[in-house]
Parts: structure tokens; C-alpha cells; sequence
């Protein structure tokens, strides 16, 4: 895929679109440092320190999402936003999947078509707004829309590595958003963590809904669900679950906007 421009620069002088230098990919790994080591207190390798960096090797088989602050800078200077994708033959062509690491994916490789895994989602916290947000996920939609993406999946966070101290999140996401059956991933053996800690009868759901964290309200409000089996995760003092979003209502309001596009070529320059 060559890198391009996805849904531009608007009013609001940020632009989004995939890096296309490897100097805006290392802004991105730079932005994750800020946020995931110096704000949220991950423990970062001696490596990772001594570039002020976070970075793996999935990141050499990513497409890079960025939100680009045009007053801050053009290109790597400006970079504020976020999100890293790895389509499914990409993955698979490199041999494994970053959530491979603590979910066994295997209903997903087997039903989940033409997927995507999204991850390392991060905005700059001088930028945590709803246009910043907005970008990022018109991003995702136009990514989606492009690649015929029908599954998009992840490991999202919740804070802190005590569940007891969630049990009223993790038990809400079990009873409520339990994946089907044959898309459902499951936490590693030797990491998992259950997640029915309360019967469904003793919750305040929309307690529980209100207080998780956006980005996995996002996901649920998109019809999301979740894997079995929370996984703490010590080195970014979180608790991991798996969520997966059919992608069927992001893309419905960008085919219909390209149908009006092929019907009425002035369509596409009206609502651009």
C-alpha cells in the first residue's frame, strides 16, 4: 500500500492521514513514549529509555495512523494522534499477530474474513479533544472502507492491574458484550483472568458502562464485544481485554457516500 492522504486537513488545522517517512513513524513511537511510559507509568526496556521511544517489532509491518496538528508543524513536528493497523495478510505474511500474545485468535483467523488488528491508540495530552478523537476515527472508517475491512480487533486497556478493583467493569463486559461464540477469542492459559466476578443481577450497568475507559466506549457503542478472559498486563500496569467490532456501521455511511459520488461526480467535492 503506498501511503496517502485519507480524509485531509480540515477547518480545525488537523489533518489525518498514514505516515509516509520513517521520521513520522518515529513521532508516533515518540508520542506513545509520552503518553504510555512518562504519563501512564509503563516500564519501558533499557532500549526503549534510552530513545524516548516505544516501539516493537510490529511496528516495521504497520500502517501508521497519525493525527497531524498543522499548527504545531507539517509531517513528524505536528503529529498528535495515533493508531497502529495491521491488516490481516500482512500479519499473517510476518507469521503472528500482536494480540497473539495473550489471546488465543484462532476462532478469528479462521472466521473472522477480511480483518484487521488495531492497537497502540494514543493523542498527545495537550490534544485529548473530541476533534482530535473524530480525526482518528474517520481515519479508521476511510482505512476500512478502502481495504474491504469486516473485523477490526485489539487488545484495549482498563488501568490499573488489581481486577477485584474492576470487577464491576469486567463483570459488565462479560454478562453484556460476550463476543459470539465463533469469533471469541480466549486469554492465554497461563494469563487468564476471569471476568465474571459478579452476577449479572448484582451490577449497575450504566454505572459500569459510564466508567470504562472512551476508547472501549467507543468500541461498545460501534456494537463491539469482547473476548473471554481479562490478561494483566505488568509492564503498562493494565488490564487487557480483547474487543472486536463488526465493521458494518462504520462503513455504511462511507458507501453511501461513495454511491452519491458515483451518481453525481459533484457530490464528492460537496461534502469533502
Amino acid at each position: 500500500m503506498q501511503p496517502a492522504p485519507l480524509t485531509g486537513e480540515g477547518s480545525d488545522g488537523l489533518e489525518v492521514r498514514l505516515a509516509e517517512s520513517a521520521q513520522e513513524v518515529a513521532a508516533a513511537q515518540a508520542l506513545r513514549y509520552r503518553v504510555f511510559y512518562d504519563e501512564m507509568g509503563a516500564k519501558p526496556c533499557e532500549a526503549m529509555r534510552a530513545r524516548t521511544s516505544d516501539f516493537d517489532e510490529f511496528d516495521e509491518i504497520s500502517d501508521h495512523l497519525l493525527v497531524i496538528d498543522r499548527a504545531k508543524g507539517k509531517g513528524a513536528a505536528g503529529v498528535v494522534g495515533t493508531y497502529r493497523l495491521i491488516r490481516r495478510s500482512v500479519g499473517e505474511a510476518f507469521g503472528r499477530f500482536y494480540t497473539a500474545g495473550e489471546y488465543d485468535i484462532s476462532n478469528i483467523l479462521a472466521n473472522g474474513g477480511n480483518f484487521m488488528e488495531l492497537g497502540r491508540s494514543c493523542v498527545d495530552a495537550d490534544h485529548r479533544t473530541g476533534a482530535t478523537m473524530k480525526k482518528l476515527w474517520d481515519g479508521i472508517a476511510v482505512y476500512v472502507f478502502d481495504h474491504g475491512i469486516e473485523l477490526m480487533f485489539g487488545c484495549a486497556s482498563l488501568p490499573g492491574i488489581d481486577p477485584a478493583q474492576l470487577s464491576p467493569h469486567l463483570s459488565y463486559l462479560h454478562h453484556n458484550h460476550l463476543a459470539p461464540m465463533e469469533l471469541r477469542p480466549r486469554a492465554l492459559p497461563e494469563l487468564y483472568v476471569t471476568m465474571d466476578r459478579a452476577p449479572k443481577d448484582s451490577q449497575n450497568p450504566r454505572r459500569a458502562l459510564a466508567e470504562l475507559p472512551p476508547l472501549i466506549k467507543g468500541y461498545l457503542r460501534l456494537g463491539g464485544f469482547v473476548g473471554d478472559g481479562a490478561v494483566i498486563d505488568h509492564q503498562f500496569n493494565t488490564t487487557d481485554i480483547c474487543v472486536m467490532v463488526k465493521t458494518d456501521l462504520i462503513t455504511a455511511k462511507y458507501r453511501a457516500h461513495y454511491d452519491r459520488a458515483a451518481r453525481d461526480p459533484s457530490a464528492e467535492d460537496q461534502s469533502a
